[in-house]
C-alpha cells in the first residue's frame, strides 16, 4: 500500500497552507480571525512494573488532556469574544453570570487557495479561561490592536464529512 499525501489530486506535491481558514462557535462565524493555536492532546503514561520483573518498567495510556486553545483576531466594535468571557464572571455582579451556556462547541476550517474547505475539526465544551480585552499600547509601534481569548477544551476530532476535492 502506498502512502499517497492526496488521493483526489495526485499530482499535488505540496501541503495545503495554514493562512485561509474559518472559526465558528456553534454555526456563527468569528470575524476577523488572524491566528489559532494548534489543537493538542497529549496522553499522560502510567508506569508499573510486575513483581516478577527484575528491570522492565510496563507502560500504558492513562488520561488524556487536550491543550488550551488561543485564538487572536482584530480589535473591532464586535463584543463576541467579552460576551463569551463573562459569562464566566461577570463585572458587574453575580446575577449576570450564566453557567447554563458558558460551554460551546467551536469548529476549525481550513481552506485551500481556491477557497474550498478541504478540513474541519471541532472542538468540544469550550469555555473562555482567559480574555484580553485590549493590547498593549505602544505610540512608536505599527501594529495593529488584537484583543485574545484562551479556551480550555475537553477534546477534538477532524470532521470525517471533509474530504478532498478535485483541484482544477
Amino acid at each position: 500500500m502506498t502512502d499517497k499525501l492526496f488521493q483526489a489530486n495526485s499530482t499535488r506535491i505540496d501541503p495545503y497552507k495554514n493562512f485561509n481558514f474559518r472559526v465558528l462557535f456553534g454555526t456563527e462565524v468569528v470575524a476577523g480571525v488572524s491566528k489559532v493555536s494548534g489543537l493538542k492532546q497529549t496522553i499522560e503514561v502510567v508506569e508499573h512494573r510486575d513483581g516478577g520483573d527484575l528491570s522492565t518498567k510496563r507502560k500504558s495510556p492513562g488520561l488524556a488532556t487536550f491543550e488550551p486553545i488561543t485564538i487572536e483576531r482584530g480589535l473591532s466594535h464586535s463584543t463576541m469574544f467579552e460576551d463569551w468571557a463573562t459569562l464566566v464572571y461577570a463585572p458587574t455582579g453575580p446575577g449576570d453570570i450564566s453557567l447554563k451556556d458558558f460551554r460551546r462547541d467551536i469548529t476549525i476550517e481550513l481552506y485551500n487557495r481556491q477557497g474550498v474547505k478541504v478540513k474541519a475539526w471541532h472542538a468540544y465544551r469550550c469555555w473562555v479561561s482567559e480574555y484580553t480585552a485590549a493590547p498593549e499600547f505602544d505610540a512608536n509601534g505599527n501594529a495593529i490592536a488584537f484583543e485574545t481569548i484562551i479556551l480550555q477544551n475537553e477534546g477534538f476530532s477532524r470532521d470525517l464529512a471533509v474530504t478532498e476535492k478535485r483541484e482544477f
